[in-house]
């Protein structure tokens, strides 16, 4: 491996878990069921990134792609149906904080 190869992946050894934490510290610290999901996005981004760079830095991109790929259409799916599970609960209760999601009877 290369110095500058090296270097890169040491960046993106960075940049993932960093990614990861800011999705978990939006979770964690909103009431915005919106910014909820946009946190989860972020960590979903994060650990994309990690498949990308391992499965580049170990000679293997065919094994990384389909997971990558797999992972990318999990994402679309959880977020088509949090979006619709959004539009009722804003339908139902005009707001999108999470305490209102807790008073729900069911």
């Amino acid at each position: 491996m290369s110095y500058e190869t090296l270097v890169l992946f040491k960046l993106y050894l960075i940049a993932a878990p960093v990614l990861f934490v800011i999705g978990i510290y939006a979770i964690m610290t909103t009431k915005n069921i919106i910014a909820m999901l946009i946190g989860l996005e972020i960590m979903t981004k994060g650990v994309t990134i990690l498949l990308a760079a391992a499965g580049y830095f170990n000679n293997r991109p065919q094994l990384a792609e389909p997971l990558i790929i797999t992972m990318i259409v999990v994402e679309v799916v959880v977020l088509t149906v949090s979006a619709g599970y959004i539009i009722n609960i804003v339908k139902k209760h005009n707001s999108l904080d999470v305490a209102n999601i807790k008073n729900l009877k069911g």
